[in-house]
């Protein structure tokens, strides 16, 4: 995993930034996620820069690489990188780098060359001759890439603080955006929540000529078309060979990696393919919370790395770890996701830096295998009960903001119409989760709190392979008596009894609600004082929010406020964390 950013001047155009300094500006806000090293290439209009994690040859694999009239530099792997190598006999390979075969795919297929890539990957190659840049971004939007478009030609770079800090474009906030995330969590579409930084979209590659995008191409990440016809034993057989090919394809390093392990279907799943390949002994991760009451899925972890013969930590969460680095934690989030399993994402991937230098995880499950309760209320029609998934805002009828009306749901309802098509509602559903809530909440927020620590994460059923074999089954495949991933737990059943497969889902929380409500009457002043805050919420509602914190929605609530609070400080108002929660609020 890697930084990487740049700029394509527009022809004529002098302005500072896009310059020397720019780029060095670049590499200094880049460093945490390429800890290993750096490198830059400026030739004429078009500057690149690249910080590096090593994870891949190590020693040779540093970038800009360079063939014939083309550099490129990327953040990600590309898994398929020796049987592309086959393909290319003709080329003399430079490197052991799984990013060179790329770039010369690249050269002899122009922008089509990621047809061929398997991987997760943000990608821009410098065409020097024509002065064109391409960046590409891969399907699932599992790497992230960010562009700023001003009067003197375009930037991009991995992280929006990173062109922040740079100064291509200044911190204003859009009030859509922050309106999305108060009522979602997270943000959607094109447009970010600051003005002029916009998101490279999953699947989607840019041309870019005279420092202005000239044209644009997308990728699907799933198999288009209407369910396919199985057999239960055909599509198990298929997922096995899926799964196998995938995880064997993930565990590809040069360097100590391990797996983010929870209790559930998704990461025990990872376990056993991992177990079944037996290149190492496993070393798996868990989260707890020293909370009483807490959802707890430890011991069930534990019983799966027993089964698995795997080296197994868990981490306990209590409060005050909690109030010491959640201004860290929200601090990381700079394309903000307030999505409260962002603390024990940091904080275990700050514990599993000192073992390992790659994390495997079980993200993209639910979404393509239907695990969600909202895919079964989805999936009927409104007169038996089902209901629109994102319905209802966490602020709904809380009366704390100075306004709520329904345009913070636009986005998300622009989506679900153009992934419905000739789809089951169910598959719609899932659909919709993979274009907007797996890559703008769940994917960045394991971006980010890895890269904080330096830690590349791998999704290994987020697929290509795994796709195809999951996401066009029959609804009967994906939801049976009344449960979803219906045909993974079968698979995980005959793998690995001890998962329980069939058991009744615990499910992960953080208890962050008794967290808050324990701290109440310190919290409320401090929150409701904010700047970001006054802006948008009534300072009394707020502070009654915070001390009266009991119900679920209200501690929801307020958990995202908090969230806002600390954000708005750091990425808006340009504040770095001052301590901990109450010494930075207190600043």
């Amino acid at each position: 995993m890697c930084g990487i950013g740049g700029f394509a001047l527009a022809p004529g155009v002098t302005r500072a930034g896009f310059d020397a300094a720019g780029l060095t500006a670049l590499v200094r806000a880049l460093a945490h996620r390429g800890p290993d090293g750096s490198g830059h290439s400026m030739v004429g209009r078009v500057g690149l820069v690249h910080t590096r994690l090593a994870i891949i040859d190590l020693d040779g694999g540093d970038q800009p690489l360079f063939a014939g009239s083309a550099a490129l530099i990327a953040n990600g792997e590309i898994y398929n990188d020796l049987q592309l190598r086959e393909t290319l006999p003709e080329v003399r390979f430079a490197t052991g780098s799984d990013c060179e075969p790329a770039l010369h795919l690249w050269l002899r297929d122009g922008q089509r060359y990621v047809d061929n890539l398997r991987g997760m990957y943000a990608i821009a190659i410098h065409e020097r001759g024509a002065q064109n840049l391409v960046l590409s971004r891969d399907p699932f939007g599992i790497k992230p890439l960010y562009t700023a478009e001003t009067e003197g030609g375009i930037a991009f770079a991995s992280e929006p603080q990173a062109l922040l800090a740079a100064g291509f474009v200044e911190r204003r906030m859009r009030d859509a955006a922050r309106d999305e995330l108060l009522q979602l969590q997270f943000t959607t579409g094109r447009d970010t929540i600051y003005e002029g930084i916009r998101r490279v979209l999953p699947g989607e590659t840019l041309r870019i000529a005279g420092g202005r995008v000239i044209d644009r191409s997308r990728m699907a990440a799933c198999p288009e078309g209407p369910a396919e016809t199985i057999t239960e034993t055909a599509a198990l057989a298929r997922l096995d060979r899926a799964l196998e090919d995938s995880v064997s394809l993930h565990q590809r390093a040069d360097v100590p990696y391990g797996l983010f392990l929870s209790g559930g279907i998704d990461s025990a799943a990872v376990l056993r393919m991992m177990t079944r390949l037996g290149k190492s002994r496993v070393q798996a991760f868990t989260a707890a919370f020293d909370v009483p009451g807490a959802a707890d899925e430890s011991e069930q972890a534990a019983v799966l790395a027993r089964a698995a013969g795997a080296h197994h930590e868990i981490m306990r969460i209590d409060e005050a770890m909690v109030w010491r680095h959640l201004p860290e934690i929200v601090a990381a989030m700079d394309d903000p996701v307030a999505d409260y399993a962002i603390i024990p994402s940091w904080l275990l991937a700050r514990r599993a830096r000192r073992d390992v230098k790659v994390i495997l995880s079980g993200e993209g499950g639910d979404e393509l295998f239907a695990g969600y309760g909202r895919y079964r209320s989805a999936m009927r029609p409104w007169w038996r009960g089902g209901r629109a998934m994102r319905r209802r805002g966490t602020f709904d009828g809380l009366g704390v903001l100075r306004a709520s009306g329904r345009g913070w749901r636009q986005g998300i309802a622009a989506t679900e119409l153009a992934e419905s098509g000739d789809r089951s509602r169910l598959a719609a559903a899932q659909a919709s989760d993979i274009a907007e809530w797996l890559p703008h909440d769940l994917l960045l927020k394991l971006d980010r709190c890895l890269m904080a620590h330096g830690i590349e994460g791998r999704t290994p059923l987020l697929d290509p392979a795994v796709a195809e074999a999951a996401f066009r089954l029959p609804d009967g495949l994906k939801v049976r008596r009344g449960m979803g991933k219906w045909l993974l737990r079968r698979w995980l059943e005959n793998e690995m009894p001890e998962a329980r497969p069939f058991a009744p889902k615990q499910g992960f929380t953080v208890p962050v609600g008794a967290w808050i409500a324990a701290k109440g009457d310190h919290l409320a002043p401090l929150v409701a004082k904010q700047e970001g805050v006054r802006e948008i919420a009534t300072p009394d509602r707020v502070q009654a929010l915070f001390r009266n914190a009991a119900g679920r929605r209200e501690q929801h609530a307020a958990w995202t406020l908090l969230f806002y609070a600390l954000w708005h400080r750091t990425h808006v108002e340009g504040r770095m964390p001052a301590g901990d929660v109450f010494d930075t609020l207190s600043a």
